[in-house]
């Protein structure tokens, strides 16, 4: 059982129930307790991130890309008319196994404006992106696989 899950889930109940009653607080810990165990069966593999320190400076990275990408992405729609940006779809081979790795690849290529995980074949290990400006793959193929992969291996491989 997810111990961590218990105490987040019935404040939620809490929250949700406007309710501080007795009733409320036992209800809702039963509720949390039985979730939590059935959470368990829904995710049996945990995450070990080994490099946490590295996991941090991910974030930063992550973070200034982000903020980069709003920018790009804001100027594309605002910008002037003449310049259309180049869409399409680019397929990345990944080197990355770790599930837990590549669902945090995911949320980091989609929480990026400008991109979007389209798509990922299990048997070749390769990964599709819809990128809205897409002007130079190769930069694409490093980043995703200098600057992102490459220390998701490290912390979850």
């Amino acid at each position: 059982m997810r111990l961590g899950l218990v105490p987040l889930l019935l404040a939620f109940w809490l929250l949700l129930n406007q309710s501080l009653a007795p009733g409320h607080w036992l209800l809702g810990l039963l509720f949390a307790v039985v979730v939590a165990a059935l959470a368990k069966r829904l995710r049996p593999l945990g995450a070990r991130p080994k490099r946490p320190l590295l996991a941090v400076q991910l974030l930063w990275h992550v973070f200034c890309d982000i903020v980069r990408s709003n920018i790009a992405v804001s100027s594309i729609i605002l910008g002037a008319p003449h310049r259309q940006p180049r869409i399409g779809f680019l397929d990345i081979p990944l080197d990355l196994r770790d599930p837990h790795a590549l669902a945090t690849l995911a949320m980091i290529v989609t929480a990026t404006p400008g991109t979007v995980w389209a798509g990922h074949d299990q048997a070749n290990n390769i990964l599709t992106l819809h990128i809205l400006d897409l002007q130079n793959e190769s930069v694409w193929i490093h980043t995703i696989k200098e600057r992102y992969e490459r220390p998701l291996r490290e912390i979850f491989e």
